[in-house]
């Protein structure tokens, strides 16, 4: 899940193919639909990005009521609008209206609190939760930004790898090699340094042992001389989300696949590179598919993260999207740490039904 920030952004505006009171706002590669005239090219506005849940006020003020997604009809979700995909909101509160968005926009300024918007959390099923521990030594997960958000994460040209995202729940595991002892989490409680204490009935818990994750950390940890390893796993099939991949995850049958593995080497933590995770876990662990390899190309990545899901073999749902990573792991100046970005595709946004449990 990407962090939330509500900035001010310079618009680039676009007719609507299909509606002559609408045109579209674009922010990155993400466009907003807006009522036509509201903005021109160039302008400054607000952007609240998805699963931005906003407060009663400003869902009034922008004609909103009623509108918007969730039980309380107050969260962002992506929709189509007389055929155009619309992700996100485009506006200019009036709590604003003494602020320089031009300004804003340069200044990379992030208005969430002063708005009194907040991210929205996913519901944790029982099956996910379970008592906790902490875990001061439980190597910990990273946001991952949409590319349509920040396109400038990579550069043309660079050398990129394409693994499928799938729609599960990640599974956080941290093998302590000189403790010989295991830490398991999800991305929620993980974030707090919290693992989750053994239990038979819980998912994650249930996966790491189906599928000898924590074995294979060890291996790992003993050919790197790595006082640490975190594998990183998405836990699916029926029973953890709407997608399930053909698996069963009532019957014990759940699928895991494994799709990051970073490591402490004398007091330093690194990422290791795709090219190390498929020799360290190949044969070892199911992984994640690779899509595709080779250079930078906005528009090839797009085009990929739609289609069918190749996890089953059978092309049981849509494809999620991708996560695109550097051949060789780097820093990103745009992110502020790690070079990593997802593409989601449209037809899985809009899907009827979805779920979207931690």
């Amino acid at each position: 899940m990407s962090t939330l920030r509500v900035t001010a952004e310079v618009l680039t505006v676009h007719e609507h193919p299909n509606a002559d009171a609408l045109e579209l706002a674009q922010v990155g590669l993400y466009r907003a639909v807006v009522a036509k005239g509201a903005y021109r090219t160039g302008e400054a506005a607000v952007y609240i990005p998805e699963q931005s849940v906003l407060p009663a006020g400003l869902i009034e003020e922008l004609g909103l009521t009623g509108r918007l997604s969730g039980g309380n009809f107050d969260r962002v979700k992506a929709v189509r609008l007389r055929g155009e995909l619309s992700q996100g909101i485009v506006c200019r509160p009036a709590e604003l209206a003494d602020v320089d968005l031009v300004r804003a926009a340069a200044e990379g300024t992030d208005f969430s609190e002063r708005l009194g918007i907040t991210k929205w959390v996913p519901p944790v099923p029982t099956a996910m939760d379970g008592d906790v521990e902490s875990a001061p030594d439980l190597l910990p997960w990273v946001d991952i930004e949409n590319i349509q958000r920040y396109p400038d994460i990579f550069t043309p040209g660079e050398p990129v790898v394409l693994t499928e995202k799938l729609h599960g729940s990640a599974c956080l595991l941290t093998y302590v090699a000189d403790e010989e002892r295991v830490f398991v989490a999800s991305k929620g409680f993980g974030a707090k340094s919290l693992a989750l204490k053994e239990d038979a009935r819980n998912l994650y818990w249930r996966a790491v042992r189906g599928h000898g994750v924590a074995e294979v950390a060890a291996r790992v940890a003993g050919r790197l001389g790595a006082r640490r390893v975190g594998v990183f796993g998405e836990v699916y099939g029926a029973g953890v989300q709407d997608l399930t991949y053909g698996a069963d995850g009532r019957r014990d049958t759940l699928g895991y696949a494994a799709f990051d593995v970073s490591v402490e080497v004398g007091g330093v933590v690194r990422w290791l590179d795709a090219r190390e995770v498929v020799e360290l876990l190949g044969g070892e662990l199911p992984l994640v598919p690779r899509v595709c390899e080779g250079p930078y190309d906005i528009a090839r990545v797009l085009e990929a993260a739609d289609g069918r899901e190749t996890v089953s073999g059978r092309g049981l749902h849509l494809r999620e999207g991708v996560v695109i990573r550097p051949a060789v792991e780097r820093y990103s100046p745009v992110t502020g740490g790690r070079a990593v970005a997802k593409a989601v595709s449209p037809a899985y946004l809009t899907r009827k039904g979805g779920t979207e449990f931690e």
